[in-house]
C-alpha cells in the first residue's frame, strides 16, 4: 500500500455496473462516476453490449440495450449480450450467448470499455497507473474461486491490470457494502451490535451479518447468504406477462428480431410502473402499454385477433404488478429468515438491517421486508443513495483493509495426505505401497478466522525416495470428507514442491495457510530452510 495513491473501485454488476474512486491523500472525498453515454446523471450504466453479426463490438451501456419501436425499422438479429455476468454462478438456465461466443469475452470487452472512461486512466496520466492505483472488485458472495480466476484473467486481458499483479483485489458485495454502513455514523451502531446488510442488486440479493468491534473494525459472524433473486427477474415476470398477450411464438419472435425494442418496453415498464409501485392498494392504477409498433406482424390466430379487439393496447392492472414482484420478494424474504436463524443459532441479536443496492429502492420491497421483520429487527433503514453503497463501500476497504478482522468460510478446505490403508477403507483405493490418499481438513466451514490468521499443518512425505511432495488444496461443502474424489469434492488447485535431500526427519515440510484477503497465501517451509510460496483464491 506504500506505493498506491489512488483507490478504484469497480462493481460489476449483473444489470447495471458502475466505479468510484478516491486519492488516498483526501480518503474522505469519494467519487462515483455518473457521466456515463446517452444515461447522464446516474451512478450505473447498463451491463450490456452489443455485437454485429461477425461478433465485433459495437456499443456499449445503456446505447448497446434498448432501441425505441419503429415498424419501418427491418427486422434484425443482433442481439445484445446482457446479463453475461450471471455465467460464473452456479444458476441453471443461464442468459442468452451468441452461438459459439465465450461469456468470458464479453467480460473482458466490458470491463476493457470500463477502462477507456476518461477517468480511470486519462485524468491521471502523472500516475504509474499499473504501480499506484489499487484496483477493487466486488463479487456476489455466492461466487467461488474459479469466478475470482475468471474475473482476475478478464481484467487481465481488458488491459486494466499487469499480469500476476497484487494490484486487483476482491471483497464481496455485501461486505463492501458493510463498510459503508458502518462509516455511515447517523445510524449509530455502537460498539459490539451486529447488524445485518441485505444487498438487492439487479440479479443476485446477498446477505451478510457483521458486528462492530473497537476502532471501528468488522466482524462476520455469521456464514453469507446468496441468490439470484435480484430486481432483473420482476422485469422477467413482466415479459411473461406481456407473452401470455401475444403468445409465446409472438414473444419467441419480437426476442429475435427486434430485442433492442423489446427492451425498450421492459425500461419504459421500468420507469413508470416497476420503480413506482409502493403495493399499497390506494396508489392503485392501471398501466397501459401500446404494443402496436412492437409486434403485431409476430402475432397469429386468436392472439391477433384479441390484441386488434384492444387495439393493441395491454393493461397492467394492481394486481398484476404485484403478482410479479411476490415470487422474487419471497426468495429475499427467505434469505432473511436463513441469515437471522444463522445469527440467532450463534448467539447474535440483529440491531439493525441496512438494505442497499438498486433494488432496495423499491418501496414494496422495503414494506414487505419491514412488516416481515419490523418486530424482530428494531431498526430497518435505506440508506441515501443504496445503489453506490457497494461500490464506496469498496472504496473504503480500499483505503482501510485493516477494516475487516474476522471472516467466516463458506468451504471446509483440505489437501490430499497419503496414509496407511486400514479397516473400513475400500480396496481398490489401496496403492502398491500400502497406503490410501485421504483428506486431511485444513479449516472447516463456518469456522471465524481472523485476518491474517494462520493454520499450520506438517507433513511427512510418505518414503525416503520421494523427490517432490504434492500439496493440492480441496473444497466442499461438507463439514468433512473420507477421499478427495468423493461426491461434493472438488480440486481448487494444484500445488507441488521440491523435497530436499536430507534426512528422514529433516524431509518434513510444515506447511501455512493465511487467510487474510479474498485469497490465501500458501507457504510450505522445510525443516531444512527451503521455502516455497503460493496464493489460492479464496470461496468467500
Amino acid at each position: 500500500m506504500s506505493e498506491i495513491r489512488v483507490v478504484v473501485a469497480i462493481d460489476f454488476g449483473t444489470t447495471y455496473s458502475g466505479f468510484a474512486y478516491a486519492h488516498r491523500s483526501n480518503p474522505n472525498e469519494i467519487s462515483a462516476y455518473c457521466n456515463w453515454q446517452d444515461y447522464n446523471a446516474r451512478f450505473k450504466t447498463f451491463t450490456v453490449l452489443k455485437y454485429d453479426e461477425s461478433l465485433k463490438l459495437i456499443s456499449w451501456g445503456y446505447p448497446a440495450l434498448a432501441e425505441k419501436p419503429n415498424r419501418r425499422k427491418k427486422p434484425s438479429n443482433i442481439k445484445p449480450v446482457e446479463r453475461f455476468k450471471l455465467h460464473l454462478g452456479d444458476m441453471e438456465n443461464k442468459p442468452y450467448l451468441p452461438e459459439g461466443f465465450d461469456f468470458k469475452t464479453a467480460i473482458t470487452d466490458y470491463l476493457r470499455e470500463m477502462g477507456k472512461v476518461e477517468t480511470i486512466k486519462t485524468k491521471w496520466q502523472k500516475i504509474d497507473f499499473f504501480r499506484q492505483v489499487l484496483i477493487i472488485m466486488t463479487i456476489p458472495a455466492e461466487f467461488d474461486s474459479q469466478a475470482m480466476k475468471i474475473m482476475r484473467k478478464c481484467a487481465y486481458d481488458a488491459g486494466i491490470i499487469n499480469e500476476g499483479s497484487e494490484n486487483l483485489e476482491f471483497t464481496t458485495e455485501p461486505e463492501a457494502a458493510a463498510v459503508y454502513c458502518m462509516k455511515k455514523k447517523e445510524y449509530h451502531i455502537g460498539v459490539g451490535s451486529s447488524f445485518m446488510i441485505v444487498d438487492c442488486g439487479g440479479g443476485t440479493v446477498d446477505l451478510t451479518t457483521r458486528k462492530l468491534l473497537e476502532g471501528d473494525k468488522l466482524e462476520e459472524v455469521t456464514e453469507r447468504e446468496g441468490d439470484f433473486c435480484g430486481g432483473s427477474f420482476v422485469d422477467d415476470e413482466f415479459l411473461k406477462f406481456i407473452g401470455e398477450k401475444v403468445g409465446e411464438s409472438a414473444l419467441k419472435l419480437v426476442r429475435k428480431n427486434h430485442y433492442s425494442q423489446l427492451q425498450y418496453l421492459v425500461q419504459d415498464f421500468c420507469r413508470r410502473v416497476k420503480t413506482q409501485f409502493t403495493g399499497q392498494e390506494s396508489h392503485a392504477q392501471t398501466h397501459e402499454f401500446d404494443l402496436s409498433k412492437l409486434c403485431p406482424e409476430c402475432v397469429k390466430g386468436e392472439k391477433y385477433d384479441e390484441m386488434e379487439e384492444m387495439d393493441w393496447i395491454v393493461e397492467l392492472t394492481f394486481d398484476d404488478v404485484k403478482l410479479m414482484f411476490n415470487p422474487v420478494i419471497e426468495r429475499i424474504i427467505s434469505l432473511i429468515h436463513k441469515q437471522l436463524d444463522k445469527s440467532h443459532e450463534n448467539g447474535y441479536d440483529i440491531c439493525a438491517m441496512f438494505l442497499v443496492g438498486g433494488f432496495s429502492e423499491s418501496k414494496y420491497l422495503q414494506a414487505r421486508i419491514k412488516k416481515e421483520f419490523g418486530d424482530k429487527v428494531p431498526n430497518i433503514s435505506v440508506p441515501i443513495q443504496p445503489v453506490t453503497a457497494v461500490v464506496r463501500g469498496a472504496v473504503q476497504f480500499g483505503l482501510e483493509k485493516e477494516i475487516i478482522k474476522t471472516r467466516v468460510l463458506k468451504w471446509t478446505y483440505g489437501t490430499d495426505v497419503a496414509k496407511k490403508w486400514g479397516q473400513g477403507d475400500p480396496i481398490k483405493r489401496k496403492r502398491s505401497d500400502g497406503r490410501v490418499l485421504k483428506f486431511s481438513r485444513l479449516a472447516k466451514r463456518g469456522d471465524q478466522v481472523a485476518v491474517n490468521e494462520k493454520i499450520v499443518k506438517t507433513y511427512y512425505p510418505p518414503n525416503t525416495v520421494q523427490k517432490k511432495l504434492g500439496l493440492d488444496i480441496y473444497v466442499t461443502r461438507k463439514d468433512n470428507a473420507t477421499y478427495c474424489d468423493e461426491p461434493g469434492v472438488e480440486l481448487l488447485d494444484s500445488w507441488c514442491v521440491d523435497i530436499p535431500n536430507a534426512s528422514k526427519e529433516n524431509r518434513a515440510f510444515e506447511f501455512t495457510l493465511t487467510f487474510g484477503k479474498v485469497e490465501i497465501e500458501a507457504i510450505a517451509q522445510a525443516k531444512t530452510g527451503e521455502k516455497y510460496e503460493n496464493t489460492f483464491d479464496l470461496d468467500m
